[in-house]
């Protein structure tokens, strides 16, 4: 069996990967000022983040439109594809899971819709391990990305609580460390939920707290660190994983400032990895 690969832009996946599997990513909408934005191809995430303290009105997003999944749907399964895995970012979180549904409809029996549960690099290693197994068929792949998502850890701590407020997309999360926009709160991302972990003061902290979490998951099959232009502090936990733990990190490590979507409820600064257990 031939089976395509599709996931969206909010997987973070670097471009080599893409290109050297053959995966299909369909970009999601940004708004900035009005203006709408290709996610990772209209706006760089360097500009996106340099530009978005400044904007007049706070950004928004979008999911794609059936017609974005119809069109990579179509071109795989007339290149000689059997079957065709997307696998999309957490339902809980946006529409993606649903639109591709219904753009599928349009293909019966021939494209699966995978609800991964996770967003940047959590949904990432799920569509690469789906993508390194493809040559095995659907049954395979699908097998390899479940595994991957139970051994999966996302977390990240954000500079501050006003761009996750104005998102409107986690409000519980808000309410859970008090609505103050004063502390640095931590999150973890997990089965399509955000939860509140905790919550400090200082970016000193900050870095401490995503330091311990990263070391307590032990030996880790794959590590991405996360960032939202907050390059020195990411290599900064790095090296201290380096350190600390160097036997207990895989040897390719990704390196990701988190695409703007993303970064659009998050705000700059932002700091995390997603892991997966071995």
């Amino acid at each position: 069996m031939k089976l395509g690969i599709v996931t969206d832009s909010t997987s973070d996946l670097p471009a080599y990967l893409i290109e050297q599997h053959g995966i299909n990513v369909v970009p999601t909408i940004l708004v900035l000022d009005g203006k709408e934005y290709k996610d990772g191809i209209s706006v760089t995430r360097e500009e996106f983040y340099s530009r978005l303290p400044t904007l007049r009105s706070h950004p928004t997003t979008a999911a794609p439109s059936i017609g974005d999944f119809l069109s990579p749907y179509r071109t795989l399964l007339d290149s000689g594809c059997d079957h065709i895995l997307s696998i999309h970012a957490a339902s809980q979180l946006t529409a993606i899971v649903n639109i591709a549904k219904q753009a599928a409809g349009n293909f019966p029996g021939k494209v699966t819709v995978v609800d991964s549960g996770s967003l940047s690099m959590g949904l990432g290693f799920q569509v690469l391990a789906a993508a390194e197994t493809g040559d095995l068929g659907l049954k395979a792949a699908l097998e390899a990305a479940e595994s991957a998502r139970k051994r999966l850890q996302v977390k990240a701590a954000l500079d501050t609580l006003e761009y996750l407020k104005r998102s409107g997309r986690v409000p519980g999360v808000v309410a859970n460390l008090g609505g103050l926009l004063s502390i640095k709160p931590m999150i973890e991302l997990r089965d399509g939920e955000v939860r509140a972990i905790g919550a400090v003061r200082t970016t000193a902290l900050v870095d401490e707290k995503i330091l311990n979490f990263a070391l307590e998951i032990g030996e880790m099959e794959r590590l991405a660190i996360l960032h939202t232009n907050a390059e020195a502090r990411a290599q900064n936990l790095l090296n201290s994983l380096m350190q600390q733990a160097r036997k207990s990190v895989p040897r390719d490590i990704f390196f990701v400032n988190v695409t703007a979507v993303i970064g659009t409820h998050l705000g700059p600064n932002g700091l995390g990895f997603a892991a997966i257990k071995k």
